[in-house]
């Protein structure tokens, strides 16, 4: 997996990165992968719903994998972040 196939998932509003999905995708590209952190998880999980469903009605959700990313704050200490990356393939 590339990292052009990669939509990294943050604060904008859904459908933009429903787009940047749908766009890749129907570029020939076969699989994208969302990556979010913290917060953004329920929005790429409402990305990856909106693509299979309303859009991309043969693509297929593949592997999702879960993990933990230590990441160090304005402070100097550090804190542990969720993070979630799912993989969508037609």
């Amino acid at each position: 997996m590339s990292e052009e196939n990669v939509v990294y998932i943050g604060t904008k509003p859904v459908m933009n990165y429903v787009l940047a999905v749908v766009t890749q995708m129907n570029g020939g590209t076969s699989e994208v992968m969302l990556k979010a952190r913290g917060k953004a998880i329920s929005r790429a999980v409402d990305v990856a719903e909106i693509v299979r469903n309303r859009f991309i009605t043969e693509a297929e959700i593949g592997a999702i994998d879960i993990s933990t990313e230590e990441v160090s704050n304005r402070e100097g200490s550090n804190s542990n972040v969720s993070a979630i990356e799912i993989q969508l393939s037609k």
